[in-house]
């Protein structure tokens, strides 16, 4: 059976809003069959039940996955498909999150939220400070300029020595002396095999006892037992997280239990916020599929995102 351009499939679960945006494309919905040749997925945590439709599926041409992370497809993304990725799509709610962390960091506000005391006198202002940021996606753009207000003098440590309008850029081989310079890291970068673990006890000793880190990628690129240990012991000064790993953390995990933690269930973007910005990438890349308009966010597989 010839493959209808026009016929796209949405697994395993659909909404109106991703539905509107396949119909903006000029496409339909229709259930997965020989003629379709687009799957729009939307179970990033299921990522066995994609394997078995592509499997059973071998005409399919495209297929866009739910987030900028494609890390749990990372076993499927060889296959002879197009993939593309929501990476840029969530990057105004994330970074303004990032930023948010920063801020409640520099101002002690897991300490004061806790206190019943007084208290000390302290901050560490964003402005004129030195902020790391690993990761050169579109997260790390719009933080730049989110930041550019505080007149922070930012370094993106990334793959490729690509530069990045308001920042220095150096490749993830000079990390280490990224860190040590920074008052603030933020860690906005990929799970793939070089960032797993990236940020281990040794890493973590070489930011300065004054800093902070954020982390609002993957659990996994940062140690968890490590960096319970790094706080606990004053090596870094304080670490806010959107994301963990495990995710989600359990129940009175030891970093509940640390007063320079702050935690926050994943929630950067919400379910809302994805909805409705997904369904800009489903028009875009639907319009591509059909020779109409430019890819955007295509996985690239040698890199892994």
């Amino acid at each position: 059976m010839t493959i209808d351009k026009t016929k796209v499939a949405i697994e395993p679960k659909s909404f109106a809003a991703y539905e509107d945006a396949v119909a903006a494309a000029g496409c339909q919905v229709s259930s997965l069959d020989e003629s379709v040749g687009a799957l729009i997925w939307t179970d990033y945590a299921n990522p066995q039940a994609l394997a078995d439709a592509l499997e059973a599926n071998p005409q399919l041409e495209f297929v866009q996955l739910p987030f900028a992370g494609v890390d749990a497809f990372k076993a499927i993304l060889q296959k002879s498909v197009r993939f593309a990725s929501a990476k840029g799509s969530y990057r105004e709610p994330v970074a303004e999150h990032a930023l948010m962390l920063a801020m409640a960091l520099g101002r002690i506000l897991p300490e004061r939220v806790r206190a019943s005391t007084w208290g000390r006198k302290f901050a560490a202002s964003l402005y004129d400070a030195k902020v790391t940021i690993v990761g050169g996606g579109g997260i790390t753009e719009e933080l730049i300029k989110l930041l550019t207000p505080f007149r922070s003098e930012i370094t993106v440590v990334r793959n490729r020595p690509i530069g990045l309008a308001g920042a220095k850029v150096v490749t993830l081989d000079q990390i280490d002396t990224a860190l040590e310079l920074a008052e603030f890291v933020i860690l906005a970068c990929a799970l793939t095999d070089s960032t797993e673990n990236l940020f281990d006890a040794r890493r973590l000793a070489k930011m300065q006892p004054n800093a902070y880190l954020v982390n609002i990628s993957r659990g996994a690129v940062v140690n968890t037992e490590d960096l319970v240990a790094a706080l606990a012991n004053n090596v870094i000064a304080g670490a806010a997280l959107d994301v963990t790993n495990p995710e989600p953390l359990p129940d009175n995990h030891p970093l509940f239990g640390l007063q320079n933690c702050i935690i926050t269930p994943h929630t950067a973007d919400t379910n809302a916020q994805v909805i409705r910005l997904f369904s800009i990438r489903i028009k875009e890349n639907l319009a591509a599929y059909q020779g109409k308009g430019e890819w955007v966010g295509l996985v690239d597989k040698a890199l892994g995102y």
